[in-house]
């Protein structure tokens, strides 16, 4: 029996251990900023977002959300109208004394809730390619699809997150009334496995980018295991990931390839599109 978009937003907020609202007021919403404020560590002159802006957000009807533990807010996520039929999920943040208990998850299933009577059929948002488990997250346990590169998207953040390197994100489209993401929201994420004789098109040895190859049908191009870490510990090698990951995974989805998934090994699994099947 398939379940209601509400149910599965109720079910995974349980299983996480919070309880996800709409915020509109400004004591709440000012929370919403500091939470941010608190996991980005943003450049105060450039932070992710205001409480100004989140405040005429509410007010001409976009989303505006947090979890809660009791009163307290751990965990919220910001999204505006798009085009006819989108919403772009800006910002979503967990705070790290939660990381771990899926609140992320629910988040996001309470988005889709509110999202699909409201006449929206896609959400999007972007994600640091270069960060593991956000890719299996967006990709494998939400069935999103990774739509296009975008070389330094936000320019220079300078924040706790983002250090000093590019911006490069990947944009994503949830269809949030597709069977797969039915699927995946009701438990069953999206699996994809490395299909048999896939070209490594960027591999890695000793933590170190490694470029392969770009042709062929099937590739896989590989993720830094904590991007996090290493941009702390070896700036100079977070940016080599930077520049092989853009190289790689940003000119395959140039030529039109598509991104089946993501490998929970640390595999973007690339597919090419035979012409007679793009004609």
């Amino acid at each position: 029996m398939r379940t209601s978009p509400e149910e599965a937003a109720a079910k995974a907020a349980v299983a996480a251990g919070v309880r996800v609202r709409e915020v509109a007021e400004l004591p709440e919403l000012e929370a919403v900023y500091r939470l941010f404020d608190l996991i980005w560590r943003p450049d105060p002159a450039n932070p992710p977002v205001t409480t100004e802006l989140m405040r005429a957000l509410t007010k001409a009807g976009n989303y505006v959300s947090g979890a809660f533990v009791g009163d307290e807010l751990v965990g919220a996520c910001v999204g505006f109208f798009g085009t006819p039929g989108v919403m772009h999920s800006h910002i979503a943040g967990v705070s790290p004394v939660m990381a771990g208990r899926s609140v992320g998850l629910a988040l996001k299933l309470h988005q889709r809730a509110w999202a699909l009577p409201r006449g929206i059929s896609v959400i999007e948002w972007t994600f640091d390619p270069l960060v593991s488990r956000n890719a299996y997250f967006n990709l494998g346990k939400l069935a999103a699809e990774a739509v296009e590169y975008l070389p330094n998207f936000y320019g220079g953040m300078h924040d706790h997150i983002n250090g000093d390197d590019d911006t490069d994100r990947l944009l994503v489209h949830w269809r949030i009334g597709a069977p797969e993401v039915e699927a995946a929201c009701d438990g069953t994420p999206r699996r994809v496995s490395v299909p048999p004789g896939a070209v490594v098109a960027l591999g890695a040895e000793n933590d170190t980018p490694r470029l392969g190859s770009l042709d062929g049908p099937a590739l896989l191009v590989a993720a830094p295991r904590d991007i996090e870490t290493l941009r702390r510990a070896d700036p100079r090698l977070a940016r080599r990931w930077r520049i092989a990951v853009r190289d790689t995974l940003g000119t395959l989805l140039a030529e039109g390839a598509r991104v089946a998934g993501f490998d929970k090994t640390g595999w973007y699994v690339v597919t090419r599109v035979a012409k007679e099947d793009s004609a």
